[in-house]
């Protein structure tokens, strides 16, 4: 008889009360789960997730991790994301496949270096190790990178910063899950929340397709369908778009990415996995939606732009394509909130690109502030009143505006 293999988690039956639940079981969830357990002793945690533990933009996302933001708000919050990996691969006994093999981001106009420098000189303000490079040090980085007039947009130099990288996403999820469960916290799969009940403006409950909970706090992390979730279930109306990401890896090739390259004016962000594809995102779908559908047009845009930038690459074979939902904030910034308008209910979305980037910083201060109840200072700028006070981040103008035309 063969040995079955232990879980990574338990499948436990649901209970009638816990001390916070966790809408979303997800990244984000998953971490403020684990550092409830870890950091403040908060063990009695129920994770809801609808679907499966990963189901969502966790396992929808091409892995890339760093911290060259361009706000003062942002680049600390990533800074300490970045360097939590090594802790959090520690800690859970779990290899994350953390690889801090460096991030270049490629200018390929005046306007989009003058970005740059200003992007450096925050980062390091900030103590972010990132610095400005000529096209001859970009094609240093990347030998097989086309640095000529030839290409469409020609390369007129970059932005390296070395700390950034890639992390196994599956890795993260899988880790995060053993990790808080093994502290005690229970991770519900297949089941929806269906309501959140309040009595005298404070969280007291949580229906489900299960049943009731009652419960003093509830976390609103549901990725993509959080503003869905807050204004069915809260009557809160946020300021999110749900746009498609679509992405795709090539058939495996010898090495020729050392690091990760990336392009505002291709609009083109790419990696070498460990199994030698070439994994590459690109922009999202310019109309709200909810589809995961992958379409020919974006096939198209990867191919011509990867083949313009690395010619090495004409007549590779993309092997699969997949698609995410990204929650949009007008300013690409995120929506980290509590006890507004009712005491006991969290919010951690609006996340757009930087979900994946994000998670380990996120979970560590929305697990702090649900602990407490009082918003850590990390967290203030991102309420989400700046946009009724018209307080938007700056962090879009860190993109080159996409043209259907491209």
């Amino acid at each position: 008889m063969l040995n079955q293999r232990k879980r990574l988690w338990d499948a436990p039956p649901l209970k009638s009360h816990y001390d916070a639940v966790i809408i979303g079981g997800g990244l984000h969830g998953l971490a403020t789960a684990y550092f409830l357990a870890t950091r403040h002793d908060i063990r009695d945690i129920a994770v809801i997730e609808k679907r499966y533990i990963g189901y969502g933009g966790a396992g929808r996302n091409t892995a890339i991790v760093r911290a060259n933001q361009r706000t003062q708000e942002n680049v600390p919050l990533y800074k300490e994301a970045l360097d939590l990996w090594p802790v959090l691969t520690r800690e859970l006994d779990f290899n994350l496949m953390f690889y801090n093999c460096g991030n270049l981001n490629l200018a390929h106009s005046e306007a989009a270096l003058k970005a740059m420098r200003l992007q450096t000189a925050t980062a390091q303000f900030h103590g972010v190790d990132s610095q400005l490079v000529t096209p001859a040090e970009c094609k240093a980085l990347i030998p097989a990178l086309d640095i000529s007039d030839r290409p469409s947009y020609p390369i007129l130099g970059g932005m390296f910063h070395p700390p950034g990288g890639i992390v196994r996403h599956d890795a993260v999820v899988w880790g995060l899950a053993k990790g808080a469960s093994r502290k005690g916290v229970r991770i519900h799969q297949g089941v929806e929340v269906t309501g959140i009940g309040v009595q005298k403006g404070k969280v007291d409950s949580v229906e489900t397709t299960l049943g009731r909970i009652s419960t003093p706090r509830v976390l609103n992390a549901a990725g993509a369908y959080s503003a869905a979730l807050a204004n069915r279930l809260m009557g809160i109306c946020l300021p999110i778009s749900v746009l498609t990401i679509q992405a795709m890896v090539t058939q495996p090739l010898k090495p020729l990415l050392d690091h990760v390259i990336s392009s505002g004016g291709y609009h083109i962000y790419a990696n070498q996995t460990l199994k030698g594809e070439i994994a590459t995102g690109a922009h999202m779908d310019r109309w709200p939606n909810y589809t995961t559908q992958t379409s020919a047009h974006y096939i198209k845009h990867q191919a011509e732009a990867l083949t313009d930038l690395l010619p090495c690459m004409r007549g590779v074979k993309f092997m699969r394509t997949w698609a995410g939902l990204a929650d949009m904030t007008p300013d690409m910034a995120p929506i980290m909130t509590g006890n507004d308008p009712v005491e006991g209910y969290y919010q951690d979305c609006g996340w757009g690109y930087f979900g994946f980037k994000s998670c380990t910083v996120a979970g560590k201060y929305m697990a702090q502030y649900m602990a407490t109840g009082s918003c850590p200072d990390i967290l203030l700028p991102f309420d989400q009143k700046r946009f009724e006070a018209h307080r938007l981040m700056g962090e879009t103008a860190a993109l080159v505006s996409y043209s259907a035309d491209n």
